[in-house]
């Protein structure tokens, strides 16, 4: 029986800057891309936004960031119009700064 130990035994004949590229290159491997919205979806958006703001209720946010997309659970605070940036603050008081454009979904959650 042949004991191969896969990319193990490759690597002491590798440089390190080989290794790193390899690392590196399977991270690439994970990244997402980003989804564009239509004007019906982003118009949804701002309705849930708007009514998060309005009734002061919780909602769930996914955005975009760093190549992967990101989940944020909490209240609207402000909606900053000059930066079009949106403030939450979570449940751990943490205030999250989310750009407009890198929201992909909202939708209201339930209090905790």
């Amino acid at each position: 029986m042949i004991r191969d130990r896969g990319r193990i035994k490759w690597t002491s004949m590798m440089l390190p800057e080989h290794v790193k590229m390899l690392r590196d290159w399977a991270q690439e491997d994970q990244y997402e891309k980003e989804k564009q919205l239509d004007e019906q979806q982003l118009e949804q958006l701002n309705e849930t936004i708007l009514e998060a703001m309005e009734y002061n209720r919780l909602v769930s946010i996914s955005y975009f960031r760093h190549s992967k997309y990101e989940l944020v659970i909490g209240k609207v605070h402000y909606w900053n119009e000059l930066g079009e940036k949106l403030h939450i603050i979570d449940r751990f008081e943490e205030i999250h700064l989310i750009e407009i454009s890198a929201i992909a979904d909202v939708r209201l959650a339930v209090e905790w």
